[in-house]
């Protein structure tokens, strides 16, 4: 052939080529919807149009090729349960996280405030469960630094503060105030400072609210933290309207690139305008569910339990949404598009949010309400979970609370907590977030914890109750595909199918074949269209 003609048959196969606007080739493609994985991927007009071998390189043609060199490709990961708004207001706040005692954190706070001219100085992150002194701590030491500019200190699980007085007296909290669903802790008869669930509201209502300007700065921030860590969506678990109109706004402009799954707070103002107004669904936001808290946190003693706390004998937490309340709603959204999503941790939280469902749910065939967190479930109950009521649970939770779990519960009780393996056989699907800020963003870690049931320093040796460590493909599953169909988006994302949107992440370590210690150094690039 001679080379005239050669070039004439290389560029007509050429000019035939589809052209596309990615092409990836020499992966190794987790798809996640089949067992055999592919090699490469083409993508056109943000939507997977080719999943299969290396011909795509005689098939298509793109200005923009990836040889990704034999690295593995997965679906972009969904984080079920997360604060993606609260995230990013993180830099503008004092990082209070892994501090090793009250005067660690004054220290800190000390510190921020030498560096920033704030006049309300707001922190996250500490917990007493790392200290020496593991009771909860006293504002004296704050008042002391800090007599005359409020001081609010959120707890690591965001359901307890620690405040100074000049912030107590704004709020108008004193020794006769009280509050259903929320604890104001006292010591000799004396407020300490903290305030615990829904005790917490009289001192939100004194903070200032962001501006706008500050929320779209907060909420671009957590995107890039989102990208970096390969998050493609994320469930934001409880948000006002405004604030949903604002993400939705930025979203139409191109702006706010990641996708959202909107839990609606619940306040009846904002349930009521979403019911009347229906589900709202573009392509990179869905709102069709309602955020409801049963209880508190494990950590505060808030999750309400059948029995007394070990550790606090007499004292059984906190109901913060009253049981008739969580029953009545559950009625008036049953006969909605929308899905429930409640909150419970302890084990009678559990118990009255399942029977609640239960009830509500009993002629409905596919309504997907979830129960966030799913902690601590009595074993007479767990059988209350099936394809109707899944769990959306956060398996890094289990490996920071086990330090401390057995004195907060006792080992019987522990027994049936972060019991991922038997809540999956139950329902058949089973949802991972991180709940970030509580936990670290990375949903690497995430796997890591459902898998070796270890923290990030390798403890404990055998893992935690790895009778309920997930296998590797299903807590793959539990980031990707049973993330989108908690969501009611499965025909869009959650795996790598033609036709799907193109939503997907490339590693620089394949976490369903290496060794469990090899998780914690991977690296990923996010690709979201």
């Amino acid at each position: 052939m001679s080379k005239k003609i050669f070039l004439l048959l290389l560029i007509t196969l050429t000019s035939c080529s589809e052209k596309v606007d990615l092409i990836v080739y020499n992966a190794e493609i987790y798809t996640v919807s089949q067992d055999e994985k592919a090699t490469a991927i083409a993508v056109k007009d943000g939507k997977f149009i080719f999943v299969g071998d290396d011909s795509v390189m005689s098939k298509y043609s793109s200005s923009n090729v990836i040889n990704a060199e034999g690295l593995p490709i997965y679906p972009g990961f969904i984080d079920s349960h997360a604060h993606f708004y609260n995230l990013g207001f993180l830099s503008d706040q004092v990082n209070l996280t892994e501090t090793t005692s009250l005067e660690d954190v004054i220290s800190r706070v000390d510190k921020f405030n030498n560096l920033n001219e704030k006049k309300f100085i707001i922190g996250r992150g500490w917990d007493q469960n790392d200290w020496i002194n593991k009771s909860f701590p006293t504002n004296k030491l704050l008042n002391e630094s800090f007599p005359d500019k409020p001081v609010v200190l959120r707890r690591i699980d965001g359901h307890a503060y620690l405040v100074n007085d000049y912030a107590l007296k704004l709020a108008g909290i004193d020794g006769s105030s009280d509050v259903e669903g929320g604890d104001f802790i006292k010591s000799n008869g004396k407020l300490t400072g903290v305030l615990v669930d829904n005790a917490m509201r009289l001192i939100d209502d004194i903070i200032p609210d962001p501006t706008k300007d500050e929320s779209i700065k907060a909420l671009l921030s957590a995107q890039e933290i989102a990208f970096e860590n390969g998050l493609t969506t994320i469930s934001e678990a409880g948000i006002s309207r405004s604030q949903i109109e604002l993400i939705d706004s930025l979203q139409n402009a191109g702006v706010l690139k990641i996708k959202i799954y909107a839990m609606i707070e619940n306040n009846t103002e904002d349930v009521d305008y979403f019911i009347d107004k229906g589900p709202v669904k573009t392509e990179r936001l869905n709102v069709r569910s309602v955020k409801v808290y049963a209880d508190g946190a494990l950590g505060s003693r808030g999750a309400s339990m059948i029995n007394d706390y070990s550790d606090r004998k007499g004292y059984y937490g906190i109901i913060r949404t009253p049981i008739d309340s969580i029953k009545s709603l559950a009625f008036k959204l049953a006969g909605t598009k929308f899905q429930m999503n409640t909150h419970a941790i302890g084990d009678n939280a559990n118990r009255f949010v399942l029977e609640a469902y239960g009830d509500a749910l009993f002629n409905y065939r596919d309504p997907r309400w979830r129960i966030e967190h799913a902690q601590i479930v009595n074993e007479d109950d767990i059988k209350l979970f099936n394809q109707k009521i899944l769990p959306s649970v956060q398996p890094t939770h289990a490996t920071s609370d086990m330090y401390w779990l057995y004195d907060r519960i006792g080992k019987k009780r522990a027994t049936y907590a972060y019991a991922y393996q038997e809540l999956l056989n139950r329902s058949q699907v089973i949802a991972f977030g991180t709940d970030f800020p509580v936990e670290d963003i990375n949903p690497i870690m995430t796997y890591y914890s459902a898998v070796a049931r270890k923290d990030k320093n390798g403890y404990p040796d055998n893992g935690f109750q790895m009778e309920n460590s997930i296998g590797r493909a299903d807590a793959l599953s539990a980031m990707t595909i049973f993330g989108a169909y908690v969501n009611f988006e499965e025909e869009e994302k959650g795996s790598i199918e033609v036709g799907k949107s193109a939503d997907f992440i490339l590693l620089d370590n394949d976490i369903i074949r290496s060794l469990n210690q090899e998780y914690l150094s991977t690296k990923c690039c996010s690709y979201l269209y």
